[in-house]
């Protein structure tokens, strides 16, 4: 069986999705976009740590929300670090919970993981859609 693990860089909080949770949201992304996976990754940490890597890695230096690395492409095995400050500011804006909030970052996360990409407004679009459909499948 494939292999979910969730990680905290910080205080575990009532709001965070379950690791049951986590690995059904996982197992329905890749089900959905035909994807096998061996391992996932997912990281909750803060605006500090994800700002950090995205300088260090990707040589963007800002915060976001989300940030995946493929570590193996047949079966994927990947990373996802959710930045749980940022969905704790914005959840509200997109009248959504904050737990929700972090359920589709994880589901952007995992996207990414199998091959989308959102550099232009039509990718992005297009992520949204998908994030929509796997998050309404999961409600």
């Amino acid at each position: 069986m494939p292999d979910v693990t969730l990680s905290f860089s910080g205080e575990i909080l009532p709001w965070y999705p379950s690791e049951e949770r986590i690995r059904t949201i996982v197992e329905c992304v890749f089900l959905g976009e035909e994807k096998p996976f061996e391992s996932i990754g997912v990281i909750f940490c803060d605006h500090g740590t994800l700002h950090a890597m995205n300088r260090e890695w990707l040589e963007h230096d800002w915060t976001t929300d989300v940030i995946s690395f493929l570590l193996e492409e047949d079966p994927i095995e990947g990373e996802i670090y959710i930045d749980v400050e940022t969905a704790q500011e914005r959840h509200a804006e997109f009248d959504s919970t904050l737990t929700t909030e972090i359920e589709r970052y994880a589901v952007h996360g995992l996207l990414h993981l199998c091959g989308h990409d959102d550099a232009s407004d039509k990718q992005r679009a297009a992520m949204q859609v998908l994030e929509d459909h796997y998050l309404s499948q999961l409600n």
